[in-house]
């Protein structure tokens, strides 16, 4: 794999470089051939916050993840590990797949279960909504709608956009602002 290692805000120091690329070159591991794409790895620091953000993009997946922590290395473990939970919930995709298909495609090399090893985990594709709820929508301005979110305290709030008619979410972002998503005309 070929690194591409940008810093914001951060200089990409060599050890912080090498911890990189030690880390995420384990990820190796899990494919038959390793990927030729680059590895796209962004550093940052916001607020006295350590920011990682990897995303490996290849033929028919695109690996992304992205972490905050205080401290950046554990930053990185933490991304890393997010990076292999994709990785085995993709294959396990793949595999039950091929068999059903009957077809002898694997896209990642089987892991090999040593004993003693680290205990592998179960990961069920299956999504399950353990929640379902139903409202009307208020015509609204987003401005309305920002603090109807903020009064609720909640993340985001759906609302009809009283300019559009069209169905709008309001959302509180990490950095303390807020964003609009809406449809396409």
């Amino acid at each position: 794999m070929k690194y591409n290692i940008r810093g914001e805000n951060l200089e990409v120091t060599a050890p912080i470089k090498d911890y990189v690329e030690k880390k995420i070159s384990k990820l190796e591991r899990y494919f038959d051939t390793p990927p030729k794409s680059d590895v796209h790895v962004n550093l940052s620091v916001y607020n006295d916050e350590q920011r990682i953000e990897v995303t490996i993009p290849m033929t028919n997946l695109l690996l992304r993840a992205e972490e905050q922590h205080l401290d950046l290395y554990a930053a990185i473990d933490l991304v890393v590990d997010k990076l292999e939970r994709q990785i085995r919930k993709y294959k396990t995709k793949v595999n039950r797949k091929a068999r059903q298909e009957g077809a002898p495609k694997h896209v990642f090399a089987e892991l090999e279960k040593e004993a003693g090893n680290v205990a592998v985990e179960e990961e069920t594709d299956e999504i399950e909504i353990v929640r379902q709820k139903k409202f009307n929508l208020k015509p609204m301005d987003s401005e309305e709608a920002i603090l109807q979110m903020d009064m609720l305290g909640h993340s985001f709030y759906v609302f009809t956009n009283a300019d559009t008619e069209e169905t709008n979410v309001v959302y509180k972002r990490r950095d303390g602002r807020y964003g609009l998503i809406e449809p396409n005309a």
